[in-house]
Parts: structure tokens; sequence; C-alpha cells
């Protein structure tokens, strides 16, 4: 029986299931992200995780918001299936939720 193929909208579901934010260790997510480029102005493409400094200058939305650019960035690139296996490998304690932010 092959595997259900995944698509943006049905991981999305999943990275927001039970309450999920964004994957503690963000920024493992967007070093897996294929095809990133450094813009000349300095900047990245897709943007950075919204952590270190960023993290208590941003909201759970805006957090949440840039989460979902970067899983839109793998369907974009081809690189659904592998975003998502890493995604779905996650534990539940390697998410956090909304009540932790």
């Amino acid at each position: 029986m092959m595997a259900p193929i995944e698509t943006f909208k049905s991981l999305w579901e999943y990275c927001t299931a039970n309450d999920r934010v964004i994957p503690r260790d963000w920024n493992q997510l967007w070093q897996l992200l294929k095809d990133k480029q450094q813009k000349p102005s300095g900047g990245w493409e897709p943007p950075l995780p919204l952590i270190l400094a960023a993290w208590d200058n941003t909201t759970l939305a805006e957090k949440q918001s840039r989460f979902k650019e970067h899983v839109q960035w793998a369907a974009d690139h081809t690189q659904l299936d592998n975003i998502g296996s890493y995604l779905r490998s996650l534990q539940e304690e390697e998410w956090f939720y909304i009540e932790d932010l």
C-alpha cells in the first residue's frame, strides 16, 4: 500500500493540529530547506526563523505565519515529502503549542 501523497494542505493541517504552532528546533527545519539564497540586502529567502533576538519581539501569529512560509517554500521547491517526513517524525514534546507561547 502506497503512502498518501503529501500536499501543502495535508502537512499544514498536521502542523496546526492539537494547537501546534512551530517546532521547537525551528532552525533545524530551516536548515533542511533547499534553494535558500542570501539577498544583497543581507536578508534571506526564505526569511530566517523568528528565533533568538526576534523571538521576544514577535507574536504567536507572526511566528506561525513565518513557519507557514517555510512549509510553503518546501511545497514550492518540491521538498514536501522530505519536510513532511521530518515534521511528522517530531515527538509531541518537540513542538511549541499555543499555551506555550
